[in-house]
């Protein structure tokens, strides 16, 4: 029997476990056994944004009222019957919640291959590529679990950074962040110090905003130039310009933001859902209307403007600098924390959606 973990499509909240017949493997696929995953707030997002995003898409179920959050992890080939791919072959990709997977292997490389199941065919194709552990430059078993929960996180705060770079960010300079305690936040706060210092100290600042519980954390990091908490959104000074960039998705921390700096905001950037059960539009506020950033898209364009090893060489610079810092020996930002079984991804799923695993944890799961 194979398992999967489902939630409610529209109810975050609900959970079930799906067991069902393991499917034959057909000529042209291969059976892959998930190893382990990352499970982040992150991962709310996709599902909060399941619809909208389609994130449902990838791994569909049976029921439509239910849907499978996917999640970032390694998996093993434990039958192959695709050219290219052998049993026990280990990939890094993008998994369902469940114990094992059958994908359609095309465009094998020695690197990787992308999944050319039908109904992957038309979704954002970053999501579709398994990378071959022994031939990832960026793979160092050593640092597993943090490839799993930073990797998919810190490409997008890299993208973020690279967009408003792109676009002089919007005349800013200062970037708020919400959910300032978020990785994907500190890694974007990371990359515009990095930007600044390569650039002799010019460019934007970055301003952390953040709950009450979280400040020292998020000053501990040491990559944000003023670290703020929510209800002090107004003590700001907003004489000049700033972007916002929201990790929280609570329209109460946004109506605030665009409240206090008006027609000064230059732009608007909507990326998670941190707090998903406080979401909202963007109707009716000040200043500039939200705009919903899709990460694989930013790296399409940049890709087709510089290449792809250009692209990569930069995206694997700044990796090799991030996690340097992250996994520091002395003063670590982020400790890896291992589950395993149903009740450890459930608590570890539950505890997200209630914003209640420490921000200094990264949830390592396997079934």
């Amino acid at each position: 029997m194979s398992t999967t973990f489902a939630v409610g499509r529209s109810d975050l909240r609900r959970t079930e476990w799906i067991e069902q017949p393991r499917v034959a493997v057909v000529a042209g696929q291969v059976r892959m056994r998930i190893d382990s995953f990352a499970l982040t707030s992150n991962n709310i997002t996709y599902g909060a944004f399941g619809s909208a995003m389609h994130y449902w898409d990838f791994f569909p179920l049976a029921d439509p009222a239910l849907g499978c959050i996917p999640v970032w992890g390694f998996a093993t080939v434990t039958e192959s019957r695709a050219s290219g791919v052998a049993e026990g072959d280990r990939f890094y990709g993008y998994f369902p919640m469940a114990d094992d997977v059958v994908l359609e292997p095309a465009s094998v490389r020695a690197d990787g291959f992308t999944d050319g199941a039908l109904h992957r065919r038309e979704l954002a194709k970053v999501y579709n590529r398994y990378l071959r552990c022994d031939a990832d430059p960026l793979y160092d078993a050593a640092h597993e679990g943090l490839l799993a929960l930073l990797r998919p996180l810190f490409t997008t705060s890299f993208l973020i950074e690279d967009f408003l770079h792109e676009n002089g960010c919007f005349g800013a300079r200062r970037v708020l962040i919400s959910s300032a305690s978020s990785k994907t936040a500190y890694g974007l706060a990371f990359c515009l110090a990095g930007r600044r210092a390569a650039g002799g100290g010019g460019g934007p600042t970055a301003v952390g905003l953040t709950s009450p519980g979280n400040v020292a954390f998020t000053r501990r990091l040491g990559c944000y130039d003023e670290v703020v908490r929510y209800d002090d959104i107004a003590s700001l000074a907003s004489g000049e310009t700033a972007v916002y960039v929201d990790m929280s998705g609570d329209v109460g921390v946004r109506e605030a933001v665009h409240r206090h700096w008006l027609d000064r905001l230059g732009y608007s950037c909507a990326v998670g859902a941190t707090h998903w059960e406080h979401g909202g539009g963007g109707t009716g506020l000040p200043g500039p209307r939200p705009v919903l950033f899709f990460a694989p898209s930013q790296s399409v364009k940049r890709i087709a403007e510089v290449g792809a090893n250009t692209f990569n060489e930069g995206l694997a610079a700044a990796w090799s600098a991030f996690v340097r810092r992250v996994g520091d020996a002395e003063h670590p930002w982020l400790r890896v924390v291992t589950g395993s079984g149903r009740a450890a991804i459930l608590e570890t799923y539950r505890a997200l959606l209630d914003g209640q695993v420490p921000p200094d944890e990264g949830r390592i799961l396997k079934m």
